[in-house]
């Protein structure tokens, strides 16, 4: 079905994997319109519950943009390029369902812009990642200079993104870009024994946590007058009546997504 990326679901969690090897798995157009395809499926497929972005091979997750489609680019044409990685990734960050990403080696540049999009990140342990976009002139154009704030603050993420730096796996752990650290054969396995915890959760309220914890960095949004909304809509589900009769009755609950 895609020429850059390999998907299968199992256990509910649909698994894409990031398919250029030969390239450090670097994103290009082509990659990036599949990879919105493949974000859709994600949405769309009662069958998936959460999703896992990795990247194929033991040195890369991505290792950043294809600069070679660069060259030819003009400012109208690097416009169109910026949007389409921002609406890939913003798809990815609102996505009611969740999506981690599995950082096996380098995450760089488009890489750790799309690895900051997912909900949370699981590295082994000899992942790095950093923006070195200005090593080439240009600046993170996915989304970078703003998750990257959010997820490290302000006075780290400009030392990252003006000098260019690399992080180590241990670094990004305390920093608060990634979750966890693993060993390489650990990794997927580790990341899949999180997604399917939260599968065991309702499945609704999932989808509104993550509603309200993106509002917070929204500046057209409340995210307190969110987090209202979406707890009281809670109490016309399904979910929330078995969630609270389970409770009461000592027993696991089964939730529906109702």
């Amino acid at each position: 079905m895609y020429n850059t990326l390999t998907t299968n679901v199992k256990d509910g969690i649909m698994e894409i994997a990031i398919n250029r090897p030969d390239k450090m798995n670097a994103l290009n157009q082509e990659l990036m319109k599949e990879l919105a395809l493949a974000i859709d499926d994600v949405y769309k497929n009662t069958e998936v519950h959460s999703a896992l972005i990795t990247g194929t091979g033991p040195k890369a997750f991505v290792a950043g943009a294809d600069i070679s489609e660069f060259l030819a680019l003009s400012a109208e044409q690097g416009t169109e390029l910026a949007k389409l990685g921002h609406m890939v990734f913003q798809r990815i960050e609102e996505s009611p369902k969740p999506i981690a990403a599995a950082v096996n080696g380098f995450a760089l540049g488009g890489g750790c812009e799309l690895a900051m999009a997912c909900h949370f990140r699981v590295m082994s342990d000899n992942a790095k990642f950093g923006q070195p976009e200005v090593n080439l002139g240009i600046i993170p154009g996915y989304g970078g200079t703003q998750r990257l704030v959010q997820l490290i603050g302000k006075g780290k993420a400009l030392e990252l993104m003006m000098t260019g730096d690399m992080i180590g796996a241990e670094e990004a752990r305390r920093l608060g870009w990634s979750n966890h650290v693993t060993t390489l054969d650990d990794l997927l396995p580790k990341t899949r024994s999180i997604l399917q915890k939260i599968h065991e959760k309702a499945p609704l309220a999932i989808a509104k946590v993550i509603k309200c914890v993106n509002a917070y960095f929204k500046f057209d949004a409340n995210g307190f007058e969110t987090e209202i909304a979406e707890f009281a809509s809670c109490f016309a589900t399904q979910d929330l009546q078995e969630g609270a009769a389970a409770f009461i009755e000592k027993r696991k609950p089964v939730f529906k997504g109702e």
